[in-house]
């Protein structure tokens, strides 16, 4: 449709929705680019780069096409960082922030097509086609980046094996720790502490129900005293987890050094094998581990990295994991505990089941952020399950206590 052909409600539309793919394109840039900044792997990062590159090509089609209607230069509203700076992104680490980025590509293909029907113009129209094959192709792209099975598509650049090098090398020694890695820990901690305290308050509650004053004792007698023991408890335990996780890297990297001193070709055969599995052309992977050999620790990290899946920056910190999980989980409890302290009897079990049943779906909610399912349905899937359990809880504290009268 030709600029003069349109309705001046139409062009509003049709620069709407492309402001709206630039806005997307630009996000999708500096959400790759911060990926790639961050990301140590001599695979993943060169990949990620590509396509930001990509994305930043998109929305110069998509800035074009608006200046050709006469449209103003639109300008980014996101953060510098893209998605990549999302409490869900932090805390879910590199892994989970591709496979969002991996259902964000679907998505952006999903609507893509949409408007293939609902724009009306054959600029943008020839634009979308061109995209829509690009964002297929990115797809596919960070689904094998997932799987540990990266092809390079027809007309990737090649992957500088000496540039990725010393990418790879300068974030190594940076020793980057994974931001909000305690952040996943303390949402289970929460859900851990609230679950647990707010079945022995239903308990409690039906089996002392008759009596009021009673009631309000019992239910902060026995909410008090799980709080204290669910918390020491999961302190402890994410502590003893921490600790144990840490004994275990060492001693395995151990046996690597010794492996490598042992048997220093077989060594520097298998990280090369490892590179290649990734995606780098023989040549390359052998230059880059001959360089990594150079220095004996750089290769006994890299290798172990690989072998061990992890580095020693990865790991948990064990006064953190249990300050965080110990800490969680006390808040957690403490919730329907709460209306008790000011409260007695009928309305103080309504309230603290409400609060509770609240505090069940915000946890649930919480939990999308290190998973990719949807906040709703993960808030309201934790919700029935309090429910549930308060039911049940309650119906059994109300027998007991009857027979026990």
């Amino acid at each position: 449709m030709a600029i003069a052909t349109m309705s001046n409600a139409k062009l509003k539309k049709v620069l709407a929705a492309l402001e709206g793919n630039w806005q997307a394109e630009m996000e999708g840039y500096h959400t790759y680019q911060a990926l790639a900044d961050r990301d140590p792997d001599p695979v993943r990062a060169p990949v990620l780069r590509h396509l930001a590159q990509a994305e930043l090509e998109h929305a110069a089609l998509w800035a074009e096409r608006i200046k050709e209607l006469g449209g103003p230069e639109p300008v980014y509203q996101g953060s510098p960082g893209g998605d990549a700076d999302s409490l869900a992104n932090r805390a879910g680490g590199i892994r989970m922030a591709l496979r969002r980025l991996e259902i964000e590509e679907s998505r952006h293909i999903a609507n893509y097509g949409e408007q293939l029907k609902a724009l009306g113009d054959e600029g943008s129209i020839a634009i979308l086609d061109h995209v829509i094959e690009d964002e297929k192709e990115h797809y596919r792209e960070l689904g094998s980046l997932l799987r540990g099975h990266y092809t390079p598509p027809a007309g990737a650049p090649k992957i500088d094996a000496k540039a990725v090098l010393e990418e790879m090398l300068a974030k190594r020694n940076q020793g980057r720790k994974q931001p909000g890695a305690w952040i996943g820990d303390a949402i289970y901690g929460v859900n851990d502490g609230l679950g647990a305290i707010f079945g022995i308050v239903s308990g409690v509650s039906g089996a002392t129900l008759g009596d009021p004053a009673r009631t309000s004792h019992y239910v902060l007698l026995a909410g008090i005293s799980g709080l204290i023991a669910s918390a020491l408890s999961m302190g402890s335990g994410a502590y003893l987890a921490a600790k144990s996780e840490r004994e275990i890297y060492h001693a395995e990297l151990a046996r690597e050094r010794e492996a490598i001193q042992m048997n220093g070709p077989e060594a520097r055969e298998l990280l090369s094998l490892y590179y290649q599995v990734k995606g780098l052309p023989e040549a390359d992977a052998l230059h880059m581990v001959n360089h990594i050999a150079n220095d004996p620790d750089q290769l006994l990290r890299a290798l172990s990295a690989e072998r061990l899946g992890s580095n020693e920056e990865a790991l948990s910190n064990p006064i953190v994991s249990a300050s965080s999980g110990a800490l969680s989980t006390a808040i957690g409890a403490a919730i329907p505990v709460i209306p008790f302290f000011f409260m007695q009897g009928i309305p103080a079990v309504i309230t603290a089941a409400v609060i509770s049943l609240a505090a069940h779906f915000a946890v649930g909610a919480a939990k999308s952020l290190i998973t990719v399912r949807s906040w709703w349905s993960s808030g309201m899937e934790m919700t029935i399950v309090g429910a549930l359990e308060g039911a049940v809880t309650y119906g059994l504290g109300v027998l007991l206590g009857h027979g026990m009268m």
